[in-house]
């Protein structure tokens, strides 16, 4: 590893580089109840990630103005670019010096990495492939559409069906990934590899070109449409079989695309979709060949026609537009996946969504589908987008979230500093749940009254008691909240965030009264061995909790609307344990 000295940073001989272990173990995947967990230096790891400008990992000076700021974040885990184009520069000589020194920052730092490999495809297009490839369109033809019947034109996008593309590039990230196993292994810097970014096809729903054309009256192939018929309705994607209900009467071996899976741009889109997935599955494979951590690809994602997949009020083309060619044709949205998935099995570990605009749910649910790992690499890094990060960790088990642009962000003003700190100092106990019990866990949010007209309540089941989380009371205007609550057995519960109540009711048929018994706040300190511990504050009983009808998980500054008393303080330090019972009466009770 090379690691140039810095200049201009007074205080870096400070910050030593940590001593590797002994023993090393790559960061993995291990399969948990219902998912999986990320395993680093042999324990799970909870991200609480976010994702640099695009550019940011190109400069290591740069990144030195900016490491301090992300600790301030509570960030544990950083994403950014890797591109062909600068360890590349000349076909066959690689450069990985300014590679080296960010990595070895992050580790001063300790800060790990997840690398987006920013290779052929980039948002659709190939704009950061070395300018070796792009000029060079005889070897490395491109994509060419016809939009709207206009005369086809050519596209800065390398064909996904031209192998020696494919290879270049696999060749690339083959290097790419034997060079951090050389430097990286014994530290666990690095922890996943995101393989090219939002791939797909802008401007039409498949490519034009002489030999897309003749692949496309084919067959689909034989293999991958048997794949489809003989997958199990649990394991297909419910948007697939919506779309595509009679895939399972077709005989594998003689439908075109067409045949399977409608004439027009459906077929098409499902046409790109086996293309680029098989492309990427190549890329991939020469990378888990030489270092094999967890991989994976993201998705640009597409609007369904209705809007009913949208939480926003923009148009809908700004979600990324509801037909193939507006969004990227071809791309792992939730009707495409299976195809994916078949392709880019065993080489990718996980497919993963962008999600700035849609309902963060209805996502979730989608690329939770059949047990998939959910990982948001990119997201909205705003106030809204950082209360949604708790339903992604609480309820659907998240390895990590990622808000996007976060180097332009100062810590005292980003949002997800405040959720981050307040997140990291549970993320013990929501690890284990998520190994053991993720059915325990339930994450929520609130939105600003005027973001969210619909009144929302969170209800959820736990043995004997269902619960319901509410926006937190005020007499005057009510406010947003975030958070989650943990099952810790026998009616017990850990309260995590603010702007919420906690109520109870027993689902026990022979229960006559359900009511919250004991509450105490939490503080969070440190054991003598520098663990994160959760200490006993405040007795919260009697008027604090309204006498057991509900606990308020108050916000800093709550609204009492002109109200003279100051009722309902809620929970100071943000966390609260409390219990909750019923009982069961006879007639003699009465």
């Amino acid at each position: 590893m090379i690691v140039r000295p810095n200049p201009n940073q007074e205080n870096e001989h400070e910050l030593a580089l940590p001593t590797p272990k002994m023993q090393s173990h790559m960061p993995h995947l291990r399969k948990v109840k219902g998912s999986s967990q990320l395993i680093v230096n042999d324990e799970p790891f909870l991200m609480l990630a976010a994702e640099l400008h695009n550019s940011s990992l190109s400069s290591a000076e740069y990144m030195r103005t900016v490491w301090p700021n992300m600790k301030a974040m509570n960030i544990n885990t950083l994403l950014g670019s890797v591109t062909w184009e600068m360890i590349e520069p000349e076909e066959g000589k690689f450069d990985f010096a300014e590679l080296d020194e960010v990595i070895g920052d992050a580790r001063r730092h300790d800060l790990h990495l997840v690398l987006l490999w920013f290779g052929s495809f980039k948002n659709a297009l190939s704009t950061y492939t070395p300018g070796w490839m792009r000029k060079d369109v005889k070897r490395f033809p491109r994509v060419h559409v016809s939009e709207a019947g206009a005369v086809v034109r050519t596209e800065e996008l390398v064909s996904p069906f031209n192998q020696r593309a494919w290879e270049a590039d696999a060749k690339a990230f083959g290097k790419l990934m034997a060079h951090l196993k050389e430097i990286d292994e014994e530290h666990s810097t690095v922890l996943m590899i995101q393989v090219e970014n939002e791939t797909g096809l802008l401007g039409d729903s498949r490519d034009r070109s002489r030999i897309a054309n003749e692949l496309f009256e084919k067959p689909v192939p034989q293999a991958l449409l048997q794949h489809l018929q003989q997958s199990s309705e649990n394991n297909l994607h419910p948007k697939f079989l919506q779309r595509f209900p009679l895939v399972k009467s077709l005989r594998a071996g003689e439908a075109t695309w067409a045949d399977a899976f409608g004439r027009g741009p459906a077929a098409e889109e499902m046409f790109m979709a086996d293309a680029f997935s098989k492309y990427i599955s190549k890329v991939a494979e020469s990378g888990k060949k030489e270092y094999p951590i967890p991989f994976y690809t993201n998705v640009w994602l597409n609007v369904e026609d209705d809007g009913s997949n949208l939480d926003t009020d923009l148009p809908v083309v700004v979600g990324g537009g509801g037909r193939p060619g507006v969004y990227p044709s071809g791309g792992p949205c939730p009707h495409t996946l299976d195809v994916w998935k078949y392709n880019t099995a065993p080489h990718l570990d996980f497919i993963s969504p962008d999600l700035y605009f849609h309902d963060y749910e209805s996502v979730c649910i989608d690329y939770k589908h059949a047990g998939q790992p959910l990982f948001i690499p990119e997201q909205r890094r705003d106030e809204k987008g950082a209360r949604r990060t708790w339903l992604a960790y609480g309820t659907y088990g998240a390895l990590g979230c990622s808000p996007f642009g976060i180097d332009s962000e100062l810590a005292s003003e980003a949002a997800i500093t405040r959720h981050y700190g307040l997140l990291a100092s549970v993320s013990d106990i929501v690890l284990k749940k998520q190994a053991t019990n993720p059915e325990d866990v339930m994450g929520f949010f609130f939105d600003e009254l005027h973001e969210d007209p619909k009144p929302r309540l969170w209800v959820r089941r736990f043995g004997n008691f269902e619960i319901t989380i509410d926006r937190a009371f005020v007499f005057g205007k009510e406010g947003p909240g975030a958070g989650l609550i943990i099952h810790l057995g026998e009616g017990k519960f850990l309260l995590v965030g603010w702007g919420f109540n906690f109520l109870v009711k027993s689902v026990n048929p022979k229960a006559t009264f359900a009511s919250i018994l004991h509450a105490e706040e939490r503080v969070v300190s440190k054991d003598e061995d520098g663990q994160v511990v959760l200490k006993r504050g405040r007795v919260l009983n009697g008027d604090e909790h309204r006498h057991g009808e509900f606990l308020m998980m108050a916000n800093e500054d709550p609204d009492y609307g002109g109200f003279p008393i100051a009722v309902t303080p809620g929970c100071r330090t943000m966390i609260c344990e409390l219990e909750v019972y019923d009982v069961e009466e006879d007639k003699d009770d009465y």
